[in-house]
This record gives C-alpha cells, sequence and structure tokens, in this order.
C-alpha cells in the first residue's frame, strides 16, 4: 500500500502558505472596506434585500416585526417594521435604509438600520416554488393537528430556510440542532447519493465511448458541479460552504496522494476560507461545522490503528461527548433525551435520502406523526447553562490534544463531567 505524504514537508513551505492568504485576505478585507465606505457615504442607501427571518417583538408595551435581512452586497443587517406589516420572510425587497454611523466590525457582523420599504418583489423563486410544494405536502393534519412545524422541518433540510423559534428550541433540547442546519453531514449524503446514482450511467457512456478516462475523477467533477449548484441556491450557508470547500480540497489531496485525515487538511480549509471570505470569522454554523470535523479527526488521528468497525461504533459517541459544552454554552438547552441524538444523528443517514424520494414520488408525508412525537419530546427540556469560561478550557485542551495524549484523556474526562452535571441538572 502506498503511504500518503503530508501536504507541508517544510516550515518554509507552510510559512509561503500563510503569505499568499495573508495577502488574499487583505484585498478582500479592502474590498468589503470599500462596500462599507460606500454604505456610509450618504445618510441614506437604497439597497436590496432578501429578508431571511421575520418575527414580531415585543418592547416597551408595543409589538412590532423584526425582519433580519441580507443585502446583495451581501452585508447583514436588521430592521423593523409594523405589526401590521405583511409577511416577507423569504422574499426580495428594495428599501431606504438609514445605518446611521456605524462601525466597520458592525458592516462585516450585522447592524440594526430603520428603513423604508419601497418595493416588494412578489415573483415566486425556484425556492419559493419549492418551499410552497413542501408545504402543500403537509397541509393534510395528522393525529397531532399541525403540520406548520413539518413543513418547516423539511424547508430547513431542502432550502436552508430558518426554523422558528421554537421549533429552535426543541430540536437543541434534543441535540438534533445540527441535523436542521445544513452542513457537512448532508452534504457527505448528498455527495454519495449522487455518486451512486450516476457512476451506472457514466460507466455504461464510458465503456462504449471514452474507456481511457478516469472515473473517479470525472464522476466527482459531475457531483461537484452539482453540490455547487445547490450551494449557489441555497445561498452559501456558512457551515455547507466549508463542508463543499473540503470536499474539493480533500479529492485534490487524495488525487495526490497526500493524507485527508490531518489537522493540516482542515487548517489549510479553514485558512482558505476565511482568506476569502473573512466574514465567515463571524459565522457561528462555520465554527461548529469546524469543531464537528475537528473531534472526528483528532479521534481518527489519535486511535488510527483501532479497528475500522470499532472506529465506526465509538466516532458518534465521542463526537457527541466533545460537542456537549459547545451545545450547553450556545443553546443552553438540555432533556434526559438529548443523549439520543446519537441513534437519531446514525439513523438521520437513512432518513435524509429516504424523505428526498418520498418528496419526489408524492408521499412526503409518511414520517409526519413520527417528527411530530420528536417535537413533543423536545418540549421537556430544562435550561442547563455552561460559562464561556469553562468552554474556553475546553477549547484550550482541545488544541493541546492535537500534539499531546495525555492531554486527550484529560478532554475526554472533562466533557464527561459537563454531561454528567447536564444530566444531574434535569434529574
Amino acid at each position: 500500500m502506498t503511504k500518503r505524504v503530508s501536504l507541508f514537508n517544510t516550515k518554509r513551505e507552510f510559512l509561503l502558505f500563510l503569505l499568499t492568504c495573508t495577502f488574499i485576505l487583505f484585498y478582500s478585507l479592502l474590498i468589503e472596506y470599500q462596500n462599507y465606505k460606500q454604505l456610509n457615504r450618504f445618510d441614506s442607501q437604497i439597497v436590496s434585500a432578501t429578508v431571511l427571518k421575520q418575527y414580531e417583538k415585543i418592547k416597551d408595551s408595543k409589538t412590532f416585526q423584526v425582519l433580519k435581512l441580507k443585502s446583495e452586497e451581501g452585508f447583514t443587517f436588521y430592521s423593523s417594521a409594523k405589526k401590521s406589516f405583511e409577511h416577507v420572510e423569504g422574499k426580495k425587497l428594495k428599501l431606504v435604509i438609514f445605518a446611521g454611523e456605524i462601525s466597520f466590525y458592525e458592516y462585516l457582523t450585522s447592524f440594526y438600520a430603520h428603513s423604508k420599504v419601497k418595493y416588494i418583489d412578489v415573483t415566486p423563486t425556484l425556492k419559493d416554488k419549492l418551499n410552497t410544494y413542501i408545504s402543500s405536502v403537509h397541509h393534510t393534519g395528522n393525529s397531532f393537528g399541525e403540520d406548520k412545524n413539518i413543513a418547516n422541518i423539511y424547508q430547513a433540510l431542502y432550502t436552508a430556510t430558518p426554523l422558528n423559534k421554537e421549533l429552535q428550541s426543541t430540536f437543541s433540547t434534543l441535540g438534533v440542532s445540527h441535523l436542521l442546519a445544513i452542513s457537512g453531514f448532508h452534504l457527505g449524503v448528498l455527495s454519495a447519493l449522487l455518486f451512486f446514482l450516476i457512476k451506472p450511467v457514466y460507466s455504461y457512456f464510458q465503456n462504449k465511448y471514452f474507456p481511457y478516462r478516469n472515473s473517479k475523477f470525472d464522476i466527482f467533477f459531475i457531483v461537484a458541479l452539482m453540490l455547487l449548484a445547490y450551494l449557489l441556491f441555497l445561498d452559501s450557508p456558512p457551515s455547507l460552504l466549508r463542508a463543499f470547500a473540503m470536499l474539493v480540497i480533500g479529492f485534490v489531496l487524495y488525487d495526490r496522494g497526500i493524507k485527508i485525515v490531518s489537522m493540516q487538511t482542515l487548517l489549510l480549509t479553514v485558512i482558505l476560507l476565511l482568506s476569502f471570505f473573512p466574514k465567515l470569522v463571524f459565522a457561528l454554523g462555520f465554527w461548529l461545522s469546524v469543531s464537528g470535523v475537528f473531534y472526528i479527526f483528532l479521534f481518527l488521528i489519535h486511535f488510527k490503528d483501532l479497528n475500522k468497525i470499532w472506529q465506526f461504533i465509538l466516532v458518534p459517541f465521542w463526537v457527541y461527548l466533545l460537542m456537549v459544552p459547545f451545545s450547553l454554552t450556545i443553546f443552553g438547552n438540555f432533556s434526559i433525551y438529548h443523549p439520543l441524538s446519537i441513534v437519531w444523528t446514525t439513523l438521520f443517514t437513512l432518513f435524509y435520502p429516504l424523505s428526498i424520494f418520498l418528496h419526489v414520488v408524492g408521499y412526503g408525508d409518511l414520517f409526519d406523526n413520527l417528527l411530530q412525537s420528536l417535537i413533543f419530546l423536545g418540549q421537556e427540556g430544562l435550561h442547563v447553562e455552561l460559562s464561556y469560561k469553562l468552554l474556553a478550557l475546553h477549547v484550550t485542551f482541545s488544541i493541546i490534544s492535537v500534539y499531546r495524549k495525555s492531554f486527550l484523556w484529560l478532554l475526554l474526562v472533562f466533557s464527561l463531567f459537563v454531561f454528567i452535571y447536564a444530566v444531574y441538572h434535569i434529574t
């Protein structure tokens, strides 16, 4: 068996890579700064933006609508509207915004701006049509009498539509929020599904017309193009962007005989993405996605000699335990059913492609009652909070564990202690 080599063999190669990425980063920031100056040039600006979220909020006994928007220029901001303002989530608006004096940091993250809506584009987009179809599949009630939540779940799975606040809380309580936010897990399932669908068709034409072609490369190229189209269709969610970049980088490295399962691969992906898209540094979904891959790699690197079957069995438990501190610090929801997310994550590998097939053939509502039962279980959680100082300690142990296996066991004990702490508070 051919031994795979490392990506960077010398410090000089790595420093040259860092220098190149630093140049790209400065150029990317310069472009962002020019856009920022343009936004601040006048007291008001006419902006075209898509409504990412819309929800009611009560403040000082007044009820109003909160809109989270993403402009065509790529910056995200919040605005407000009257309580009677129509539902426009997912639609494109043309509005005048009064951003005031905002800092460059606020521009890169998000900011609030007073606004006046000039035009609402009611022309249904492809995503609107797909969401409408999904809603129509789940319009027939069920034994629980509620189906809007079910439609919202499938819309989140297929079109990256944000979950409503109640569902967000429910699924974080069950520990399965990562299943509803399209990320590397979904991309892995989709890429495998596309590969097995395309391979027989490609093999037929290859054997007949071009037997000299490299089938693995060609099929990967086709799959990558289809996934890129899907990524752009969803407006490039940070976690999915990370997964797609890592898929492409991983294949390129594999094709050249370079190790894939290494922290160098992950570091390469993160540095490249942050260089081209500096706003990702403020994207929570991006860092959670990176953390999940980090812990998978950490296990596979330190336990590479373990039997493959045991690796397959233990990795889900390992990732769950080491991600619990992140879950409690960020979401703060926990229940007695939270550990079952290990089982639900495994079953999701079958559920996800099967649900897509069922929606295509007209039986998309087959799992509605099952999902409603899951939602019902998520109502029984409690708030269990972990301080950011403890999370920082967890992250420190994680980084040191890359180099010292003794800290790996310390990290595992720490995560187990956090898990026991959470269970204790709900029993």
